[in-house]
């Protein structure tokens, strides 16, 4: 037996102090997670549910590289969030042994094509157009929890070509990374090699070919990456 096609590439991301490599299974994204950021988009943090939409693995970007400005899009934004990277996973996983699936952390950007998300909404339609394309997943290296612990204190900034654009603290999620996790597990079987953006703080905007992106999760890591 053998493949009609070449198996894809199998997406992964370097582990800190490692040779290891981090197989990604699935990217799950939280939507509106930061009071401020929900109340920048429209939204009342004090009465919406948690919710979810997906990024396709293999729109990884390494932190250094090159984010090719996307086609069908004049409005993309940066969103800088804590990434939680799960070693194993389930179903209905309680609240209690969430941080036991927890393999490590790193810093990534959820790129958007505002407009296009933006006629989706108004449309009723999936977000896919506006958040699942090419190379919207920019992502640093992970560092694994046994070498940081699990943060829950920690400031989340970036900046754009030296000008501070996002300033917040992971201890402004709406829901924690324990919680997250429960809640997610009740919708989808999680699995190892599962990547967890976690929300961003407000701040988010536009930005321009040759724009220089630097975001950092004090105590986790830093991730730069340049619009080409």
């Amino acid at each position: 037996m053998s493949y009609v096609i070449d198996p894809p590439h199998m997406p992964t991301l370097p582990v800190r102090g490692t040779r290891d490599l981090f197989p990604i299974h699935r990217i799950y994204c939280v939507g509106r997670n930061y009071a401020d950021h929900a109340r920048e988009m429209g939204h009342d943090p004090d009465r919406d549910p948690p919710f979810f939409f997906q990024k396709n693995p293999d729109t990884i970007v390494l932190s250094g590289g090159n984010f090719p400005y996307p086609d069908k899009s004049q409005d993309v934004h940066f969103e800088l969030e804590l990434v939680v990277a799960l070693t194993k996973g389930g179903k209905d996983i309680s609240i209690d042994d969430a941080m036991d699936c927890v393999f490590g952390y790193a810093v990534g950007l959820d790129m958007t094509r505002r407009d296009l998300q933006g006629e989706a909404k108004k449309m009723g339609r999936p977000w896919e157009v506006g958040k699942a394309f090419e190379y919207s997943a920019p992502c640093s290296e992970i560092v694994p929890a046994r070498d940081i612990g699990h943060p829950t204190d920690a400031r989340i900034w970036l900046e754009v070509n030296g000008k501070l654009r996002q300033d917040g603290n992971i201890n402004q999620l709406i829901w924690n990374i324990p919680e997250t996790i429960s809640y997610l597990s009740g919708l989808f079987t999680l699995a190892p090699g599962d990547l967890i953006y976690s929300g961003t703080p407000a701040g988010v905007g536009a930005i321009n070919r040759g724009d220089e992106l630097i975001g950092q999760v004090d105590g986790v890591g830093e991730i730069s990456i340049t619009v080409s």
